[in-house]
């Protein structure tokens, strides 16, 4: 889906439209990229992707990591890859009191791009935005803590997060690009910050479904969610405690424990934090895969869950309806007993859940990450270099 404010507007394409060869558009020669990112979630899945997705065209992106350092897994992953990255513990802008964090990082993040000379900077954050940057900064809106606060809480986020605020703010007005992986994401930002300046929707993509099957692989009687366990948002406290309802047995794969996922549930099994190559083979074998959320901008669980062939049930977000309409079951969030409904309709029902699997992985197949990476070029390309700060 295409939605833009402005003069940029590359063309990643959504839901109905069909995948386009990469075109060339007017602007900078973009050889060299410094991207901000973190091992959190998902963001650092989306940066390692499009990061190897830049590098197979030809462009040399670095991998600027703040926060938690990365784990074993996620360090391997990127030298296997052949992805530069340089890391420093500071605290990420969404951290309770991080700003003398954030200041010093933003002094590290200056000194890195005056030794790579990038001709552009992607910043997966918003408030290094302001920063002097010699070449034009883009922002990606992965998540924000009012849109996420309202979401979950139903109100506006309470008085400790007004530096928090006013720092997106001149964050979202001093990049020359903003995007969003949904349209949804866009509105939230309008919403919570007011106006700012072009912006553009670019959907995530995942390399699973560069290489995903022609086929629904063979399945088991499992119904699967996955995620952050102490994320309030993700909702999947609520699946836990309808799941002794299920005729199925119910698999929850996560680090955390929170929003009742502390104690032992019925007709629930609990896999902890597993890594990719294992949850892989989750999502292949679940039949239904449930993300009951209150607010999720894009959904890369989604996304891989689909590209495997299970049907969905999803909280009903715009959001989501933005990516998957017609091609999932969508519940309120809050009705844990529609929840149910709709999940064991689906397990008495194994036609219509081939079909809502078949036209997932059908939907999924638009989410590629050679897709995301040429409208993220094409974008690069059309911010103008005369943006730059010099």
């Amino acid at each position: 889906m295409l939605a833009t404010s402005g003069s940029v507007a590359p063309e990643p394409g959504g839901s109905g439209d069909t995948a386009r060869p990469f075109r060339a558009a007017p602007g900078h020669n973009i050889r060299r990229v410094l991207m901000t990112a973190d091992a959190v979630g998902g963001v650092w899945q989306y940066s390692l992707d499009l990061a190897t997705a830049l590098r197979e065209r030809g462009i040399a992106t670095t991998l600027a990591l703040m926060g938690p350092s990365m784990n074993g897994s996620q360090r391997r992953e990127a030298v296997r890859r052949g992805i530069h990255f340089v890391e420093a513990p500071y605290q990420l802008e969404w951290a309770l009191s991080p700003w003398e964090d954030v200041e010093r990082a933003g002094d590290w993040l200056l000194g890195v791009a005056s030794t790579l000379h990038p001709d552009i900077v992607h910043l997966n954050g918003y408030c290094h935005a302001v920063l002097p940057w010699k070449a034009p900064a883009i922002v990606v809106a992965h998540s924000c803590v009012r849109s996420w606060w309202r979401a979950v809480h139903g109100v506006a986020a309470p008085a400790e997060w007004d530096r928090y605020t006013g720092a997106v703010m001149e964050g979202l007005r001093a990049a020359h690009l903003v995007v969003a992986p949904s349209l949804a994401m866009i509105a939230m930002l309008h919403d919570e910050y007011d106006a700012f300046g072009p912006w553009t929707v670019i959907p995530n993509g995942r390399a699973v479904v560069d290489h995903m099957a022609d086929s629904i692989p063979f399945k088991s009687d499992v119904v699967f969610a996955a995620g952050r366990l102490w994320d309030k948002a993700k909702n999947i406290g609520a699946l836990s405690s309808i799941a002794h309802e299920l005729s199925w047995r119910v698999v929850i794969a996560g680090a955390g424990g929170a929003d009742g996922l502390d104690a032992p549930a019925a007709n629930v099994t609990r896999l902890g934090l597993l890594d990719p190559s294992t949850i892989a083979r989750w999502y292949a074998r679940a039949s239904i895969y449930v993300l009951p959320a209150w607010y999720e901008p894009f959904g890369l669980s989604v996304l891989e869950a689909a590209a495997s062939g299970c049907a969905l049930v999803l909280g009903d977000l715009p959001s989501l309806r933005e990516n998957w309409s017609d091609a999932a079951v969508f519940v309120n969030p809050g009705d844990r007993r529609e929840l149910a409904v709709a999940i064991q309709r689906l397990i008495e029902n194994p036609t219509e859940r081939r079909r809502l699997a078949l036209r997932a992985m059908a939907r999924a197949r638009q989410f590629t990450v050679s897709r995301m990476a040429d409208a993220y070029l094409e974008a690069y390309q059309r911010v103008p270099s005369h943006a730059a700060v010099v």
